[in-house]
């Protein structure tokens, strides 16, 4: 466990404070209606004086600015992950709290919003606390002695890069923010606590140029990765920064015609109307500036390279592995950032299937069940899309089909499952788990005796109670770590890992995707997918397009190439919590979210019943769900705090 997560969950402070102090921490905490009195002196130390007495003391409170780093893995709180179309449960859910899940089902509101990030209510952390105590931390580290000039600048930069990641959490939610560079003093005036929300290009300018700032004095590599995994890096930093500006460019904050009229008390527009070609460019360089970072520091797509021989892979699983891993394998070469404060361990439980266990693990869940959409998504074995493909028959894909020798590390042998498992890409297979799908490892480590899949009802891998199973007959196998283990006593052995908040494969395609936009689908646009499709075991776009597509020609267009990067980022991506964030930032969200949820009829034991499709959830998303409502009560308090549109 790296140092900073200790500090994860502090007990609150709420004596011992000096009356200056309470007094300005109320002012800071009441800009928003929280009026919580912040827990920024580590360790129960009595004043901020103190906490800045000395360097260890020093690195605890900065190591409290690190805690509010969301809980990534965890579905239940983590904005992303079982907020959109992904993911789906039976109803009413069991086992988990389902706040996340209410925004997929449209449930939203403002008297008490889903994952309040803005004031840390029901589910959510308090990301402006967080900002405040990142700048506590700033105001009051040069008073530390005896603290080495780099160290210093180190953790300022840390603390800056925080802040600016605090600021981005919250717009990419909220849209426009207040920004909150300094706090307050206690001679601050009534109308100075009651903020204004900035316009969103103001709010993306200052959080870039923060990072930047910070970026001078980061490390470019952790010189302890025993202690330090998971702090912050030049290459870290360099890759959000790539994010930031990719989602700048993107339709929902460039040119967002929509929310022209979204205007404050003051009369300002809070979004552009015209969209800003410069802004792909610019986005585009810092994907090359990351790329370059990273790849100097050895960053490459991931392999998997077995510590011990006992693994039987061919050159089929060897691919799937390396995709499997890329996601469980700690600290592997493709994580440019992983958060060593979400070690990912309920989400697996729910994510992997049962196997042949009967009575069931007492801690497995299994009920983390893409839709059948999610499953169409997936390319066929020629990298092109399954309604595409002119050797493979889309119209029958729910017609059945049986398992052969040729498909054994795709799908058991003998066994029969629907057309829609068969020849399709290795993402599918290392992604997916689906009825006869070959689930490799678990304890068994032999292609030949793998466990598989059986899902229909009555097997072993179906529903047997009230809870515990997929409403889908999917499963999100890509989250569940290979040497995961059902042991005798039925219990689940689950091998953690932390949850990969950005990979290298991301900003080669975010690269593609903005050099499409600046240039069109040239050479070097067309390289940096082409690395990810090689990686996952397919042709290049070339290749694949002219050769199966039916529209040979759609990847030499702009408009062509973008259909295709945008598929092919939320396939690689798949599970990891950015689709969510990509389908609303690309403003397309109002067509995918109002699809309907489907899967498979997990009440039928007989193959041809159990592959008809059936209707689980009618979803609907309306403009107003592309930004989160900021809860009523703080409008009311702050007239200045307009709502956003819709809400």
């Amino acid at each position: 466990m790296t140092k900073y997560n200790q500090f994860k969950k502090r007990p609150s402070l709420k004596k011992y404070r000096k009356a200056g102090l309470i007094a300005m921490l109320w002012m800071s905490a009441c800009l928003f209606n929280s009026c919580h009195y912040l827990n920024v002196v580590p360790d129960d130390v009595a004043t901020l004086d103190y906490a800045f007495r000395e360097s260890a003391q020093a690195e605890k409170f900065l190591f409290t600015c690190y805690s509010y780093l969301p809980d990534y893995s965890n579905f239940e709180t983590m904005p992303g992950l079982i907020t959109g179309d992904e993911i789906w449960f039976f109803y009413p859910p069991l086992d988990f709290n389902s706040t996340a899940w209410q925004i997929a089902r449209g449930n939203q509101n403002v008297v008490n919003p889903y994952l309040n990030y803005w004031d840390g209510s029901n589910n959510g952390k308090p990301m402006f606390q967080a900002i405040r105590d990142c700048n506590t931390f700033l105001a009051n580290i040069g008073k530390t002695p005896n603290l080495a000039p780099e160290q210093r600048d180190r953790w300022i930069a840390e603390a800056e890069f925080l802040k600016a990641y605090y600021h981005w959490f919250l717009l990419r939610m909220y849209g426009p923010i207040p920004i909150i560079d300094k706090n307050l003093p206690v001679s601050a005036e009534p109308s100075e606590v009651k903020v204004y929300r900035e316009p969103v290009d103001s709010c993306f300018s200052y959080i870039v140029n923060l990072i930047d700032t910070a970026m001078v004095n980061l490390p470019l590599q952790l010189d302890d990765q025993v202690s330090e995994m998971g702090r912050i890096t030049k290459p870290v930093a360099a890759a959000i920064k790539a994010r930031i500006l990719m989602t700048e460019a993107s339709p929902l904050f460039n040119g967002n015609a929509s929310y022209a009229n979204f205007v404050d008390n003051k009369g300002r527009h809070l979004f552009n109307s015209a969209s800003d070609p410069a802004k792909w460019q610019k986005a585009a360089e810092a994907c090359k500036e990351a790329i370059d970072l990273c790849q100097a520091q050895g960053y490459t797509l991931n392999h998997f390279q077995p510590i011990v021989n006992n693994y039987n892979l061919d050159s089929a699983m060897q691919i799937q592995m390396d995709l499997r891993t890329a996601i469980t394998q700690k600290w592997n070469s493709g994580e440019i950032w992983a958060a060593s404060n979400s070690m990912a361990n309920n989400i697996q439980r729910f994510a992997e299937a049962f196997l042949g266990f009967i009575p069931h693990a007492t801690q497995q869940r299994a009920m983390y069940a893409p839709p059948l959409k999610i499953a169409e998504m997936f390319y066929t074995q020629n990298g092109v899309p399954i309604d595409q493909d002119k050797t493979w028959n889309y119209a029958t894909r729910f017609d059945l089909d049986t398992g052969k020798e040729a498909n054994k590390d795709y799908i058991k042998t003998g066994y029969v499952t629907a057309q829609l498992n068969f020849h399709r890409e290795p993402r599918y297979y290392a992604d997916l788990g689906f009825d006869g799908g070959i689930w490799y490892g678990q304890g068994v480590y032999d292609i030949d005796n793998a466990f598989h899949v059986e899902g229909k009802a009555g097997q072993y891998s179906a529903r047997t109670q009230a809870s515990n199973y997929s409403i889908t007959g999917m499963y999100a196998k890509k989250l569940v770590n290979f040497l995961n283990v059902n042991q005798s006593n039925g219990t689940l052995q689950i091998q953690t890992y932390p949850w990969p908040i950005i990979r290298l494969a991301e900003l080669y395609l975010y690269y593609s995707e903005a050099l499409n936009e600046v240039n069109g689908p040239t050479q070097e646009t067309l390289h940096w997918i082409d690395l990810v499709r090689a990686h996952a075991g397919i042709p290049s776009v070339e290749d694949s397009w002219t050769q199966y597509s039916t529209d040979p020609t759609e990847y030499t267009t702009k408009d062509g190439f973008r259909k295709i990067i945008h598929q092919e980022e939320l396939i690689e991506m798949a599970f990891e919590g950015e689709r969510y964030w990509d389908i609303l930032r690309w403003k397309e969200a109002e067509q995918m979210f109002n699809q309907p949820i489907k899967g498979w009829d997990i009440t039928q034991e007989d193959a041809k019943a159990y592959y008809q499709p059936v209707l689980l959830f009618g979803q609907a998303f309306k403009l107003r769900d592309y930004f989160w409502p900021i809860q009523e009560q703080d409008i009311i308090v702050n007239h200045n705090l307009v709502q956003n549109p819709g809400w």
